[in-house]
C-alpha cells in the first residue's frame, strides 16, 4: 500500500517522505533477514528482485488460466447457440395486424430521399402505416416528405418546431410523439438512414408478434467499404449481435438496436414510463429490453430479408462520438448482465495480457496451447455468425479485431460505466 501512495503523492510532500522512508526500513529490514537466513542455511544468494518476478509470474499464470476457462464457458454457454439459431419464418397470422413504422429524423433529407422508398414499398398483406416524425429539421426534410406523400397515402409527418417544450431528452421525445400518433398496436422502429434488405423486411420483423412476442431484435449492420475502420465497425457489429442473440437464447435478453426493432406499444408505453429512460437522450432500444424484457417474450430475427444496413462512419473521430452514444446505455442493465459482461470483458483482457507476458517465461509452451485453442473456437464461431449475417472479408481481420477489442474497451471503459453521452444529433 505504501508503495501504492507513494505514485500518487507530490514526491516533496512530508507524507510521501514518510511513507517512502516506512518502505525502505522494511524493505532493508526483509533483505537483512533473507541475507541472515542465507548465511545460516549456506544457499545460494538471494535475489529480490528475481524472487518477486517469479511470485508475479505465478500469479499472471493462475489468471491466465482462469481466463481461458472464463471465455471457453462464454462460447460453450452462450455463443454456440448461434448454430442452432433458426431463422424465424413468416406467420400467416400477421397478415392481418396493422404496423405502425416509425423513424426519427433530423436533417434527414438525402438519407430519406435515398431509403423511405423502400420501406413504403413493403409486402405485406395487413395495413401500415410509416410515421417520420420531422424533429425541427432546417434542411428538406419536409419538401422529400412532401414528394413522397404525393405518391403514398400512407405516410405520415410528424412535425416537431425548435420552440416545442421536450418532455423527454434527444431521440425519445421524437419517438414519443411517433408513437402517439401511431394508430397500430404492432410498431417497427427504424432510422433514417437504414436501407432495408428487401420487401419482406416488415413481414419478417413482425412475425413473432404474431406468436406472442412482445419485443423483436433484428441485425443491423453496416454497408461493407474501403478501410480499416470500415472492417472494425462491421465486426464489432456482428461481436454485438453474438452476444445479445445468444443471451437472448439463453433466457437474457439485455439489448436489440433501434435501427430495426419491432415490439408492441404497450412495451413502448411501459418502458416510456420507468424512471430510467430519461436518463439517456437516446438508448431507447436497450432501456426498453431492460425494463420490459423478459425470458420469454423477447425473439431475435436473423433472417437474411429482414436485415437493414447503414453507411458506417469514414472518421475515427466520428465512430468515437457514435459508439460514446451506444455505450452509454450499458450502465443502466441489469446487475447480472452488467456482472457477466464485465466478466467476459475482464477475462478478455487479462487473457491477451497474460499471453502475451506468459510467452517469455517456463509456462510458453502451456500458454501457447490454451491461448490457440480458445482462439480457435471463437474464431470459428465469429466465421459462421459473420456469414449467416453475409458479413464478408472479415476472417482475415479476426487476430487484430480479437486484440483490438481490448484497447476498444479501455478506451470507452468511462462510457461503459459511469459517464453519457449527452447528446442525439
Amino acid at each position: 500500500m505504501g508503495l501504492c501512495l507513494i505514485f500518487f503523492l507530490p514526491p516533496v510532500s512530508p507524507v510521501a517522505i514518510q511513507i517512502k522512508s516506512h518502505w525502505d526500513f522494511y524493505i532493508l529490514r526483509l533483505t537483512n533477514n533473507l541475507k541472515l537466513w542465507q548465511a545460516l542455511t549456506d544457499l545460494p544468494a538471494f535475489d529480490l528482485t528475481l524472487f518477486l518476478c517469479r511470485v508475479i509470474t505465478t500469479i499472471l499464470y493462475g489468471l491466465f488460466l482462469v481466463a481461458v476457462v472464463i471465455q471457453i464457458g462464454f462460447a460453450l454457454y452462450f455463443f454456440l447457440r448461434v448454430f442452432g439459431m433458426a431463422d424465424e419464418g413468416v406467420d400467416s397470422k400477421t397478415d392481418n395486424q396493422g404496423v405502425s413504422i416509425i423513424i426519427c429524423a433530423k436533417n434527414e433529407a438525402k438519407n430519406l430521399d435515398d431509403h423511405l422508398s423502400g420501406i413504403l414499398r413493403q409486402q405485406y398483406g395487413g395495413n401500415f402505416e410509416v410515421i417520420v416524425v420531422n424533429d425541427a429539421s432546417n434542411d428538406a426534410t419536409g419538401n422529400v416528405l412532401r414528394n413522397y406523400k404525393e405518391d403514398f397515402d400512407n405516410l405520415n409527418e410528424v412535425m416537431i418546431s425548435s420552440f416545442e417544450k421536450r418532455v423527454f431528452k434527444g431521440k425519445k421525445h421524437a419517438l414519443s410523439n411517433g408513437v402517439a400518433a401511431a394508430q397500430y398496436d404492432w410498431l417497427l422502429l427504424t432510422d433514417a438512414d437504414c436501407e432495408v434488405a428487401s420487401g419482406n423486411w416488415l413481414q419478417q420483423m413482425v412475425a413473432p408478434l404474431g406468436r406472442g412476442k412482445e419485443i423483436v431484435a433484428g441485425y443491423g449492420g453496416y454497408t461493407e467499404g474501403a478501410g480499416l475502420l470500415n472492417a472494425f465497425t462491421r465486426w464489432e457489429t456482428v461481436h454485438s449481435f453474438l452476444q445479445y442473440s445468444t443471451y437472448a437464447l439463453a433466457g437474457l435478453p439485455y439489448m436489440a438496436v433501434g435501427r430495426n426493432m419491432a415490439c408492441t406499444k404497450s412495451v413502448f408505453l411501459k418502458a416510456q414510463q420507468s424512471k430510467l429512460w430519461n436518463e439517456l437522450p437516446s438508448g431507447d432500444d436497450d432501456l426498453s429490453v431492460r425494463i420490459c424484457g423478459t425470458p420469454d417474450n423477447v425473439a431475435v430475427v436473423c433472417n437474411e430479408e429482414a436485415f437493414t444496413h447503414s453507411a458506417a462512419k469514414t472518421t475515427w473521430k466520428e465512430w468515437a462520438g457514435q459508439k460514446q452514444r451506444h455505450l452509454s446505455a450499458g450502465k443502466y442493465y441489469k446487475w447480472g448482465i452488467k456482472l457477466l459482461m464485465g466478466a467476459y470483458g475482464f477475462a478478455h483482457a487479462v487473457m491477451w495480457l497474460g499471453f502475451v507476458v506468459l510467452l517469455f517465461t517456463k509456462y510458453r509452451v502451456v500458454v501457447g496451447a490454451l491461448f490457440g485453442v480458445r482462439c480457435l473456437v471463437y474464431w470459428l464461431i465469429w466465421a459462421f455468425t459473420a456469414r449467416k449475417l453475409n458479413e464478408k472479408n472479415l476472417v482475415y481481420f479476426f487476430p487484430l479485431f480479437d486484440l483490438g477489442w481490448m484497447i476498444y474497451n479501455f478506451a470507452f471503459f468511462p462510457y461503459i460505466t459511469w459517464k453519457n453521452k449527452q447528446q442525439w444529433k
